[in-house]
Parts: C-alpha cells; sequence; structure tokens
C-alpha cells in the first residue's frame, strides 16, 4: 500500500483497463488515469484474457490498492446460463465472483470518498456503498441486446430479447441508486432516460476522447505497414465488426474490384476466428491478427471503412482514423456519437451501392480524399483530446 494520504476512490471495471487496445479498454484506462491524478484509487478489475496479465505493473503503478480477478470466459458463461433459471439477466451472472464481493467490503474500511463503476456488470458490487456512487454504463447495453435480436434467428430473438429487457431493468435500478450515470454520447444517454421509471435529471454523458499526441497523421512509426487500399481495424472477435466485415466482403468488395481490379484489404485487430480468418483466402484479403501499432496501417490506407450495422455508443475505430488523417467511410450506426460532419469530416453510406460510390469517390479524386482527412484531424484534435472530454466528469467528483 502506497497511500499518500490524498482521498480514496474505489474504481471497479469489468475488464482490465490495459491495455488500451479496444473500446471500453481505451475509456476506462483514460477514466483510470483521470481518477489517479485526483486520488488514491482502488482498483478491481478482472481479466479475462490470460495475456493482459502482463500488463499488471503498468495497472498497479496507476493504483494505491488493486484486485486483478483471473475470469475464465468458458467457465463465466456456464455460470451466466444459471440467469435463465432464476430471471436474472445473464450479465449480471457472469461477472458474480465472491472474491471481488469480499475485497470491495474491505476497500470500503478504507473510507472512500466516491464509487466509480465502469459498466453495468460491475453494479452489484456497488450496493451498500457509504459514498456517492458514479456509474459510467458507457452503452445501453439493452439496446444491443435488443438490435442482436432482431438481428438473429427465433432462438437468438428470445434469448437476446430476454436479455434485452432484463438489462432495461437493470439499467433503471442503476440510475435509481447511482448519485449520477453517464454514458458515452447524448444518443445513448437518450436510450436509458427513456427507461420506465428513469430520472433522466441524473443520467449525462461524456464522450470518448482520442490521445492526439498519440493518434495524429505525422506520428512516426518504428515500422511501416503494408499498403492497403482499405482497411478496416478493430476486436475481431467483436460481434459487431465479424457482421460489418462479412457484410462488406460479400456486398461491396466484389463490386469494387470489378470496377477497379487489383485491391488490397487489410482486417486489422486481434483475435479473429474462423468467421473472419476464412477471408484470408480471398484475393486481396489479408488478416492480420493482433498488430502491436495500428496507426501504420491507418496511416498507409486509401480509405478506412467502418460498415457497422449493429452499432452502440461511439466507434473508436471511426474516430482513430480520423485523427490519423485517413479519409473514412463508414455506415449512419458508425457515424452517430461522433458529431462528425458528412461530406465535411468522413462519407456516411449505408448500402452497397451507397458504399461502393463513396469508396470510388475517395479513389477517384485524390485531392477530395486528401482535403477530407486533413479537415477530419483538425476536427479531432479540436473536439477530441481526453482532458477536454473528461472535464464533463470533473463536477461529479467529491
Amino acid at each position: 500500500m502506497r497511500g499518500t494520504g490524498r482521498p480514496r476512490a474505489l474504481f471497479l471495471c469489468h475488464r482490465i483497463p490495459y491495455p488500451p487496445d479496444k473500446g471500453d479498454k481505451i475509456r476506462s484506462y483514460h477514466l483510470l488515469r483521470f481518477l489517479a491524478e485526483r486520488y488514491d484509487v482502488s482498483l478491481g478489475c478482472f481479466v479475462d484474457d490470460p495475456e493482459d496479465m502482463i500488463h499488471r505493473r503498468h495497472v498497479e503503478a496507476l493504483c494505491d490498492l488493486t484486485l486483478l480477478r483471473p475470469l475464465n470466459p468458458k467457465w463465466a458463461r456456464i455460470k451466466s446460463a444459471a440467469g435463465l433459471a432464476t430471471g436474472e439477466a445473464l450479465t449480471m451472472r457472469y461477472y458474480r465472483d465472491r472474491a471481488m464481493a469480499s475485497w470491495v467490503k474491505a476497500q470500503r474500511a478504507l473510507g472512500p470518498v466516491v464509487e466509480i463503476g465502469f459498466s453495468s456488470s460491475m453494479a452489484p458490487y456497488l450496493r451498500g456503498a457509504r459514498a456517492p456512487v458514479l456509474m459510467d454504463l458507457v452503452d445501453a447495453d439493452s439496446a444491443k441486446w435488443s438490435a442482436y435480436a432482431q438481428e438473429g434467428g427465433l432462438l437468438s430473438q428470445l434469448i437476446y430479447g430476454r436479455e434485452a429487457r432484463c438489462l432495461a431493468k437493470v439499467e433503471a435500478s442503476i440510475v435509481e441508486r447511482a448519485a449520477r450515470t453517464y454514458l458515452v454520447s447524448p444518443e445513448e444517454a437518450s436510450l436509458v432516460r427513456a427507461l420506465p421509471g428513469v430520472d433522466a435529471d441524473k443520467v449525462d454523458w461524456f464522450r470518448n476522447g482520442i490521445d492526439t499526441d498519440y493518434w495524429r497523421a505525422d506520428a512516426r512509426f518504428d515500422r511501416l505497414a503494408p499498403g492497403f487500399d482499405i482497411v478496416f481495424t478493430g476486436a475481431m472477435d467483436y460481434r459487431p465488426n465479424i457482421d460489418a466485415v462479412t457484410w462488406f466482403l460479400k456486398e461491396v468488395w466484389p463490386a469494387l474490384t470489378a470496377r477497379y481490379g487489383a485491391l488490397r484489404f487489410g482486417i486489422v485487430g486481434a483475435r479473429p476466428g474462423p468467421a473472419i480468418t476464412q477471408f484470408d483466402a480471398m484475393p486481396g484479403v489479408t488478416v492480420t491478427g493482433r498488430v502491436a501499432d495500428m496507426r501504420p496501417y491507418l496511416a498507409s490506407a486509401r480509405v478506412a471503412v467502418a460498415p457497422l450495422r449493429i452499432a452502440r455508443g461511439v466507434q473508436n475505430k471511426v474516430l482513430e482514423a480520423m485523427a490519423m488523417g485517413t479519409p473514412v467511410v463508414a455506415s449512419t450506426g458508425g457515424v452517430t456519437g461522433t458529431g462528425a460532419v458528412p461530406g465535411t469530416h468522413l462519407l456516411v453510406a449505408d448500402t452497397p451501392k451507397e458504399t461502393v460510390a463513396a469508396i470510388g469517390s475517395l479513389f477517384d479524386d485524390s485531392q477530395r480524399a486528401l482535403a477530407l482527412g486533413a479537415a477530419a484531424g483538425q476536427y479531432i484534435r479540436d473536439q477530441y483530446p481526453w482532458a477536454d472530454t473528461l472535464a464533463r466528469l470533473a463536477p461529479a467528483l467529491p
């Protein structure tokens, strides 16, 4: 214990907030840094990828006390299935852990002045808090599961629809108990405010930020990346990303290659499963898996795409590509919450025909592509520094 005598904050995350290589971990990492500047932080989190344990020293250096609790996804899924019999949200059962509950109780004896939960799954551990509770739901998960239900077959509709209804009740109860509940965008906040029984005045938002010193067009890299014509970035075990890439390769890619001949498409991101690695056999398509630095792949691409059909919150892949000055073509869902102006900072396309036309317009007019990328980069530098985005949270902290 290295307590500095500053007030203590208890911070609970469903996943270790490092490395910042996917959406939720980017947000939780910067939130942890923000808290560590102000408090002695007690951090409790789960680690669902054993490889992430190599980063524990980085996390511990930011905190006074930590509990990094291993979580086996296979066993957690078995535990969560019991929720079908009890009427609970499966998400809540997935993260239920006695050791975490005991550790939280011990931290309360140290007198934290604020308790902060990251994601709805950590809300049960904040029951009985003696200090004000702030919740960062990030996304309206109930809406996400509802979207999954609409996209799936009959069994998916039943299970995912049930989870959506259960989580809507959880989210409403979180707002009731917490002093303030945050989401990632005004759009996500409006979804939670609309839930039955929710006090809308207790729901707020702060957007994701961007490390504008790291993500920039003139950044220097240790190594160059292949010069892909089109690139898609993101965690490739995430269902919306899998769906987006599959749709793009089936509905858009054939028309593009017919029009422009040989093109190179890079699918860049960690943990691709068979649903994605199968595309590595397609002419011109490369599945990279995890890369040490995403920036060279964006910097060398002619266009970054984000054709998400299932999208919640704000897409970090879009913000990062914009920050790098890479022209972006995204779906309406991929743009929602960014505040970017279509036609000025990026292009929006939802149908295969619209997507082919948007990408083609950038291929055919290099000056337009450069201007779009430059405007996007400036927009991110002006609107997305983390210090500015987290300033919305500061007034609620004791």
